[in-house]
């Protein structure tokens, strides 16, 4: 697609009010917790739509759609499993969360939480938090950052390399400026717009199709998959695919263990809010995922329609199933449409982006920095964050130059490594009084080093590498804890006060 003065305007005007909110919050960030957790005043609204927003990467837009054209419905269980996993996370950690870590002496970042949780004087779990949260964020930045140059490249006609460095100057530009406050409401936006989008797209491609049913299932028997295409629970010969399944429903397991999304938990206003967040959130997640699975179908019958030849050689010559919900969105919608439209593949990559590239800043700053450093003020740590913003962007942005990396294969080593080093320990921290920081720190790094070594030994397999190392770091935290003794003093304590207080409203 061929760059065009609508759709050039409104990636403009996008840019701009993004911009403008880095701009504002700026000048409200004066310390550590509102640069970080916005001060703890998130509403309902903002904590539901930026947890979600910031969870729903590029690959809801690309990566998604693209496994589900390639490979037929098999794939939708992920999105099964990431609805489940939504909704467990909301209705078992973010209450929780929220009274323990205000508790826990106002924890701010979870690197923090964890040792004030566990009454430690030790900085390891905080090195070993921040260790982990590095190295997996930063492929999972690499993935958007790597989004974001396929949305240019394909939509302005640019050379990969500059329209990744476009993309990654203008989310370190309002993340650097505005901290939590700007990611947050810019989330709201984008995720407001990511709806839209996904609703848009697959109708107007089923209204402009005419007889759309009958065109897939005609499209499948020329295929070699066949019928199997449009089934969940057959693979491509015909087999019961108890993998593709399993591994899909274990992508609902890693919720429990993404810093960028636990945050938003920690940063609402009050407790009593949770449950109307809830609500908006889970809506949000069953109607994003449900259409980013029909695009990739919708996308198929479309391709595949009599008259759509000459379409569909132009979109086996881009090369990359992934590009489908932009090539839809650019041939089936007038340009000032489809440029608002294109838009929103860019807010699903900021709002993943700029929330990864602030936790990680959080980690290296609150969490090594300040302890190295001691007498640092707010003013001093928050330009470190900001510095640390541009260096890991500038490395992610290393990750990312290579053209024919896949996103939904970064997001998938990131989401795997992060939920399987915190979602054990997250867990297990809020719901069981015996366990203690040695099978906290136990538990992070079995479940962070098993993903790496599944992925590099036993991905033939065919099962996600969260769901082993999940279980493996759940069996860690468990032994770790009973064998390294009692918990420190008032360790119990603070765990029932948070159970049963009010301790969350009296920090507001």
């Amino acid at each position: 697609m061929q760059s065009n003065t609508f759709t050039l305007v409104a990636f403009i005007l996008y840019f701009m009010i993004m911009i403008g909110f880095g701009i504002f919050s700026f000048k409200r960030s004066k310390n550590m917790s509102d640069y970080f957790l916005g001060g703890r005043q998130l509403g309902s609204w903002s904590t539901a739509i930026s947890a979600q927003a910031s969870d729903m990467s590029g690959w809801l837009l690309l990566g998604l759609p693209g496994s589900i054209l390639v490979s037929g419905l098999t794939e939708s269980w992920i999105a099964i499993g990431l609805f489940i996993g939504t909704y467990l996370n909301w209705k078992l950690i973010a209450t929780r969360l929220r009274k323990m870590s205000a508790a826990a002496g106002d924890s701010i970042t979870i690197p923090e939480y964890f040792q004030n949780r566990f009454g430690s004087k030790s900085p390891v779990v905080r090195f070993v938090c921040a260790a982990i949260i590095f190295i997996f964020f930063l492929v999972y930045t690499a993935s958007a950052f790597s989004s974001g140059a396929k949305l240019f490249e394909f939509v302005f006609d640019l050379d990969y390399t500059v329209s990744l460095t476009i993309g990654a100057v203008l989310i370190i530009a309002y993340t650097f400026l505005g901290g939590f406050l700007a990611v947050c409401w810019t989330d709201v936006i984008q995720g407001i717009l990511m709806f839209v989008a996904l609703i848009v797209v697959p109708i107007v491609c089923v209204c402009t199709t005419p007889d759309f049913m009958s065109v897939v299932n005609n499209a499948m028997e020329t295929k070699d998959l066949a019928s199997n295409y449009l089934s969940m629970f057959n693979n491509a010969e015909g087999g019961f695919a108890w993998q593709t399944i399993v591994s899909g429903l274990a992508w609902g397991l890693g919720y429990f263990g993404m810093p960028h999304i636990l945050v938003r938990f920690m940063a609402i206003k009050s407790a009593d809010l949770i449950k109307k967040s809830r609500l908006i959130a889970c809506i949000w997640v069953f109607v994003t995922l449900g259409a980013a699975v029909f695009i990739g179908v919708a996308g198929y019958g479309y391709l595949h329609a009599p008259g759509n030849e000459d379409l569909l050689t132009q979109f086996n010559n881009i090369g990359d199933a992934e590009r489908i919900f932009m090539f839809m969105s650019s041939t089936l919608l007038p340009a000032v449409i489809a440029g608002i439209i294109l838009c929103a593949i860019l807010a699903a990559i900021m709002s993943t982006a700029d929330s990864q590239l602030l936790v990680t800043a959080s980690a290296v700053t609150a969490d090594v920095f300040a302890l190295i450093k001691k007498d640092a003020s707010d003013k001093v740590q928050m330009w470190i964050s900001r510095i640390t913003v541009i260096v890991v962007a500038i490395i992610a942005y290393f990750l990312a130059l290579d053209p024919e990396s896949s996103v939904m294969g970064l997001v998938s080593y990131a989401w795997a490594g992060l939920g399987a080093a915190f979602g054990p320990a997250i867990l297990l921290s809020l719901f069981w009084k015996r366990m203690n920081i040695v099978g906290a720190v136990a538990g992070m790094i079995t479940g962070g080093v098993s993903v790496i070594v599944w992925e590099q030994f036993c991905s033939g397999t065919g099962v996600y590498s969260l769901l082993p190392a999940f279980v493996l770091a759940l069996i860690a935290v468990v032994v770790g804890s009973l064998v390294s003794g009692k918990q420190p003093e008032g360790v119990d304590e603070l765990f029932e006060k948070a159970k049963t207080s009010t301790v969350l409203e009296e920090k507001v």
